[in-house]
């Protein structure tokens, strides 16, 4: 079995697709980062989720392993990394509920379904931009990675990560305040973009 000891050897593990011996590194550290990200996100189901994620993405986009040194360190990063964004995201998702819904009135429940449908759009919306200018865009709002490690793990510019995301941004106010109209209350789409497309 191959010594994985380097971002190097994972890197050659992975492109030359050997499963034993990523199976193996996995589970050589799958406990010690899912204890890591459990210390934030204090769920263990969902470290697991993060964790496994991590791992995923990392069989997906290889390239951005080359330069590492210390394998361990750079996952652990990564979990933490990950854990604390979902952390982030649901405290701010329980602050715009709370802030909303105080009890489930029927005025709260039309205005969820209404901003339901609006983020559905966006959803729709961001699958039509172009390929790579999706990728960078899911990636720092959905993944919540800095435009660093998305330009890395793609392999190109900063700048170009920023000229994507500054796009992408332009491309779904324009479409989302063309439809503006439609809203009954405002604060739907307000909340879509501060969340979304700040």
């Amino acid at each position: 079995m191959v010594k994985i000891l380097t971002g190097e050897d994972l890197f050659n593990v992975i492109s030359t697709s050997q499963t034993d011996a990523f199976a193996k590194f996995y589970k050589q550290f799958f406990q010690s980062l899912l204890l890591a990200s459990d210390k934030y996100v204090k769920d263990i189901n969902v470290a697991e989720e993060i964790v496994q994620d991590v791992f995923l993405k990392v069989w997906e986009n290889p390239d951005s392993l080359i330069q590492i040194q210390s394998l361990k360190s750079y996952f652990y990063r990564v979990v933490i990394n990950s854990s604390v964004n979902h952390v982030n995201r649901q405290k701010n998702i329980e602050l715009h509920h709370k802030k909303i819904a105080s009890d489930y009135s029927e005025e709260y429940l039309i205005e969820l379904d209404e901003e339901n449908e609006w983020i559905m759009l966006l959803h729709r919306e961001i699958e039509k931009l172009p390929e790579q200018c999706k990728k960078v865009f899911k990636l720092n709002r959905f993944e919540h990675l800095k435009y660093k490690q998305i330009a890395t793990l793609l392999s190109i510019s900063e700048k170009t990560v920023e000229n994507h995301i500054g796009n992408a941004l332009k491309q779904l106010r324009k479409e989302l305040f063309a439809k503006k109209d439609q809203l009954k209350n405002i604060n739907s789409l307000t909340f879509i973009l501060n969340f979304y497309l700040f």
